[in-house]
């Protein structure tokens, strides 16, 4: 098995695209019940989602706010996932709740090391 990370972008700034608490609740419902069939098949390594606040920092000293300056779609999370091929990764990324979202989307890549522990 190889890992995946499963990148989760949409629109965190519009304030238009915020989901009410009511609808946000039904959202990590979706969301906790995807993780969970997939930690049920022993194939979940990790996740964590991410504060909308950070800084971008750029060559000669540039430094932005926010990880989205220039586009409104942000990584809002990522999870980790064993799978045996890209196109079981895929499968599983598939059923992510997040692409129910109008501009919402879903990266699926493959880990591999740089570093040497």
């Amino acid at each position: 098995m190889e890992e995946y990370i499963v990148i989760m972008r949409l629109d965190l700034l519009t304030k238009e695209a915020q989901p009410s608490p009511e609808q946000m609740e039904g959202y990590m419902k979706q969301y906790h019940d995807w993780v969970g069939g997939i930690a049920a098949q022993n194939k979940f390594s990790g996740g964590k989602g991410l504060a909308v606040e950070g800084k971008v920092l750029k060559p000669n000293n540039v430094m932005t706010d926010g990880p989205f300056v220039e586009i409104k779609e942000s990584v809002a999370g990522f999870i980790i996932i064993k799978a045996a091929s890209l196109d079981e990764a895929i499968e599983m990324a598939q059923a992510c709740p997040i692409l129910h979202g109008e501009g919402n989307s879903v990266e699926v890549r493959k880990i591999i090391s740089v570093h040497e522990s």
